[in-house]
């Protein structure tokens, strides 16, 4: 797998240096230096290929990471691992930057020989780390006996201790949609789908068994017998929805989702993604924007109008809206009527529309007259596409819904669930 890993600092100075295999020499971090932090113009690509030696390299702060392979590493897993360094190093020094490493670099040294066995990942889990690589600048959990080491360190359940105890027990979900919108300047939608993760913040004692059901078309067709009438809900979705491409947190039993579609784990203590997903069918655009631009020789003509789809009873947050004007537009005369106030920024060759807050069914506009300034060589005007961005809580592009959430523990304790929705814009983007 892995022949070498090493951290560079912004200079190409070799902070730490760790060989793990012998075909691999310590001048291949001078052969990193040269060829990639100090090449002219930068290197693009994270894979430096260097003869028979590959080299992937990630940027954080004002360091390099830096793994060394000599066989045919599988790339995917390289940059995991390298990632999930990072968060080990965030982790235990709050922040993973030069002076940290160097601060720390014997309690560096030791996770790495932790973490990787002859260039082959082991356990990266930071709560079981810390229980047995017990440094003086590492805050311990306290002192733990050898067969418990062994078991977080090799058993099945790596992301989780046995001795966790709440006083009063909470599970926090929160549903964060992305929705990615593409409208051709003729009204045609050409690109609309939403990429969704839940995040759990899991405060439960114990070794909790967490059920979780979701409105998922498969699921409720099963159980229903036939498909099931698109209805409104009070999240603006369908009470079925179609979604696809789902990854899983390690915790989740996949075996089980195979079968009956069930998301049943045990959770990690504090924050985790619990899973991502994708929804392609029947997306619930949360904004209708309808443009009109017009050229008409040295002033262009703007009216936008934009409508909120969902409920009355909720109401968007922080939106800020891009409107494009051509390069040479020299005066703005904007207008609005309705919420928000607009300033045309030329140095972004656009007019920033803010909307600090718009209700549910409720319409804004925008007007504006952009004077031109005249051209020696007068080019077309590329029109790029009208930008939003913007929350929505307690709504679901896709309309998926949590159906329930059970929690199971030995003591028998109840458990208090709270569950938010919130839609955000990814690309949502109109053209003109």
């Amino acid at each position: 797998m892995l022949s070498a890993v090493f951290i560079y600092n912004q200079k190409g100075e070799v902070l730490i240096s760790r060989l793990y295999r012998h075909d691999v020499k310590r001048s291949a971090a001078d052969v990193f230096r040269v060829h990639v932090i100090s090449a002219v113009g930068g290197v693009r690509s994270p894979i430096t290929t260097l003869g028979s030696t590959s080299f992937f390299h990630i940027r954080y702060d004002n360091l390099w990471l830096c793994a060394v392979a000599r066989h045919n590493a599988n790339a995917a897993l390289v940059f995991e691992f390298l990632y999930r360094l990072l968060g080990l190093g965030v982790s235990y020094f709050g922040r993973f930057d030069e002076q940290a490493v160097k601060n720390n670099f014997v309690l560096v040294y030791e996770l790495l020989d932790e973490v990787l066995d002859f260039g082959y990942p082991q356990n990266i889990e930071v709560d079981t780390l810390k229980l047995y690589v017990t440094t003086e600048s590492v805050r311990s959990q306290g002192p733990v006996e050898p067969p418990q080491i062994t078991m977080q360190a090799t058993g099945a359940m790596t992301w989780r201790r046995q001795d966790i105890f709440y006083k009063k027990n909470e599970a926090f979900v929160d549903v964060i949609e992305s929705v990615n919108l593409l409208v051709s300047a003729k009204g045609t939608v050409l690109r609309a789908d939403v990429q969704g993760q839940i995040v759990m913040r899991s405060f439960l004692s114990g070794m909790p068994e967490c059920k979780f059901g979701l409105n998922d078309k498969l699921v409720l067709d099963q159980h229903a017998g036939s498909s099931l009438p698109s209805k409104p809900s009070v999240a603006g979705g369908s009470a079925a929805v179609d979604i696809a491409d789902c990854q899983f947190h390690q915790c989740v039993r996949l075996g089980r989702f195979d079968v009956d579609r069930t998301i049943s784990f045990v959770p990690p203590d504090g924050e985790f993604e619990l899973m991502r997903y994708r929804a392609t069918d029947s997306v619930n655009l949360p904004f209708k924007v309808l443009p009109v631009v017009r050229e008409r020789g040295r002033i262009v003509e703007y009216e936008v109008l934009i409508k909120a789809n969902f409920s009355g009873k909720l109401s968007a947050t922080n939106m800020l809206v891009t409107v494009p004007t051509p390069p040479n537009a020299t005066k703005c005369h904007i207008k609005v009527a309705g919420p928000g106030k607009a300033k045309y920024h030329p140095e972004q060759n656009a007019m920033v529309w803010r909307i600090s807050r718009l209700q549910g069914q409720q319409e804004t506009s925008l007007t504006a007259v952009v004077d031109l300034a005249a051209m020696s060589k007068p080019a077309p005007w590329s029109r790029p596409p009208i930008s939003l961005d913007f929350q929505v809580l307690m709504f679901t592009a896709s309309g998926l819904l949590v159906r329930f959430l059970k929690v199971f523990e030995k003591s028998n304790y109840q458990s208090v669930k709270w569950v938010r929705y919130m839609t955000k814009a990814g690309s949502y983007q109109i053209r003109i």
